[in-house]
């Protein structure tokens, strides 16, 4: 590796050791934890156009306090 700047708390080994995780996954175990992580969060990615971001927010902020969050 050429860059020797890593964020803290990272080294080269640590990445080293992700990357040698996520390269030897099979297919089946890389959609497995693809899916996972989705299944723990009850939230989703849209694209929305940009002027309809304040409205957007607007909305989750009504939704959230309503939640109690």
């Amino acid at each position: 590796m050429t860059n020797n700047s890593f964020p803290p708390g990272w080294n080269e080994d640590r990445v080293r050791k992700v990357l040698e995780h996520y390269e030897s996954q099979t297919e089946e175990q890389a959609v497995a934890e693809d899916e996972a992580a989705f299944t723990d969060h009850p939230e989703t990615v849209i694209s929305v156009p940009i002027d309809l971001v304040p409205a957007v927010r607007e909305l989750i902020g009504k939704q959230n306090s309503m939640d109690g969050r």
